[in-house]
């Protein structure tokens, strides 16, 4: 169990702040306004209304002792910034901060900030690619245009050999298979698909666009 603090609780640090809980970790939720704080109170370890501007009040709330930290602050670029200063003073080295601007990204980039995140361009990018692969439930990107992406097998497709399935592509790696609650990660020659069955699959992506068609097919 690892112990995190989240800055800002309004729509992204909130999801940030409940999933860590809903893995098991201590969480520490701080933001100023109130209602937000109230709003996710009771799913955290510990949430505050607190200036997270005020150097004197973070190392009040041990914010240094955290394993890392997530700097959700939104509109406002200057207390975000501000707070990681203090942050980075209080010698707190992992730390994630959401960046609203590319300005507000340049001027982070200065702090060695672990990761910056960006948000909206994150999901506008999972859009489009959710547009581009339709056939593809979630992916992720390994680098060098390979990705490792979760298919979920659609009707016409059950019955289907599994190998030879993929074997219709090159370099395509089967990772698991997960059908109801069984996860299968030795995949025999003689499998056959059912429907909504889980696939998790790796390749570049020239090779999985080839198998898009059989996924598509009517």
């Amino acid at each position: 169990m690892a112990q995190f603090a989240v800055i800002g609780l309004g729509s992204f640090g909130a999801t940030v702040a409940k999933e860590l809980s809903s893995l098991k970790h201590d969480v520490i939720g701080i933001d100023l306004i109130k209602k937000n704080v109230e709003n996710i109170s009771e799913q955290l370890t510990h949430a505050v209304i607190a200036d997270a501007t005020d150097e004197v009040v973070l190392k009040e709330l041990n914010i240094q002792s955290s394993d890392a930290v997530v700097v959700a602050i939104g509109e406002d670029i200057e207390a975000s910034i501000l707070c990681v200063l203090h942050l980075k003073n209080m010698g707190v080295e992992n730390i994630w901060v959401k960046a609203k601007t590319s300005a507000h990204h340049m001027i982070l980039s200065h702090f060695k900030i672990k990761k910056i995140i960006h948000p909206e361009e994150d999901m506008g990018v999972r859009v489009a690619q959710a547009l581009n692969s339709p056939w593809v439930s979630r992916y992720m990107s390994l680098g060098d245009d390979h990705y490792i992406v979760k298919v979920i097998i659609p009707l016409h497709l059950r019955g289907v050999n599994l190998l030879g399935l993929i074997n219709k592509a090159n370099d395509i790696k089967i990772i698991l298979l997960k059908r109801q609650n069984k996860v299968v990660c030795d995949i025999q020659a003689d499998t056959t698909l059912e429907l909504n069955d889980v696939l998790v699959i790796e390749g570049p992506v020239e090779e999985l666009k080839k198998l898009s068609n059989r996924f598509l097919k009517a």
